[in-house]
């Protein structure tokens, strides 16, 4: 049975809004798992590309470990710039993304869920970020004015809707002409067993609304923008998925066999992509 839209959106609501109060349990290398501690948060933000560094100067509170990349590192932001991250969860990558526009810069983070909304806020508003405002609303239908960011950032979120070609066209509308998107998410090279597409829980942990890579990426093309490139790209770390202990909770609510749920996670790749929304003499 087909998932309907709105039974998707409540049911990610609801899981993050869990993860803003408790802790994570959401998107990252145990996408299938439970909470993680803040030691593991930090061991698993360390593999998808953080550095010690930049996890010392965010705000502690910002890491729930939901990410599946650092898209703030790879988006080359500079001095000035304004830069919306959709889904900001608690704000890491926001953070991360002001101290490289500086004073003179700005950043928007968007998040559906008001949990997380509230949280940021606090957040930057404890840490002195200035520069830095929160606001609730989807990805599908951005509160932001046309042409007016220059950067768009994404990590680990836009896997989770079930309009993906809407996100990609209202991302290229809010981008002034010339501007970038540097996302990092959660795609298939081969499409996932009927039980697992088919299952909401396993939808809101981001591995059921993964499109297939080749799709994905003609999504991306199909809203308008140009230069789609692939930054990097790596298998999806299925040990931390299958060492969990709702790994057989999986096994046994959708009565797939283990070596189904392996195969399955095998097939999920870590993405990097840079896409631009070229000025309009630039177009071939």
């Amino acid at each position: 049975m087909k998932m309907k839209k709105d039974e998707i959106k409540k049911k990610v609501r609801e899981k993050y809004a869990g993860a803003a109060t408790r802790g994570a349990s959401g998107c990252s290398p145990s996408c299938c798992g439970g909470g993680k501690t803040e030691l593991q948060e930090e061991s698993t933000s360390l593999k998808i590309g953080y550095t010690p560094e930049e996890l010392a100067n965010a705000p502690e509170e910002s890491n729930l470990g939901l990410g599946c990349g650092n898209p703030a590192a790879l988006a080359s932001l500079k001095e000035g710039e304004t830069v919306l991250d959709l889904g900001a969860g608690a704000g890491l990558d926001c953070f991360l993304a002001s101290t490289r526009v500086g004073p003179l810069g700005r950043v928007i983070g968007v998040d559906m869920t008001p949990e997380m909304v509230d949280r940021a806020r606090e957040n930057a508003r404890k840490n002195g970020y200035t520069n830095v405002e929160f606001r609730l609303g989807e990805i599908e239908n951005l509160p932001a004015a046309d042409n007016s960011v220059d950067v768009i950032i994404s990590n680990c979120v836009i896997n989770l809707s079930p309009e993906k070609d809407r996100v990609f066209r209202e991302a290229f509308r809010v981008l002034k002409p010339g501007g970038r998107m540097l996302i990092s998410d959660l795609v298939l090279s081969k499409p996932l067993p009927k039980a697992l597409q088919e299952s909401i829980d396993v939808y809101a942990a981001c591995v059921a609304g993964a499109m297939i890579r080749d799709e994905y990426l003609r999504e991306i093309e199909a809203a308008g923008f140009q230069r789609v490139e692939v930054v990097s790209e790596s298998s999806f770390p299925a040990d931390f998925v299958l060492e969990s202990s709702h790994a057989q909770e999986v096994v046994r609510k959708l009565n797939i066999s283990r070596l189904e749920l392996t195969e399955a996670i095998g097939s999920v790749i870590s993405l990097s992509v840079r896409a631009v929304k070229e000025e309009q003499g630039l177009r071939e």
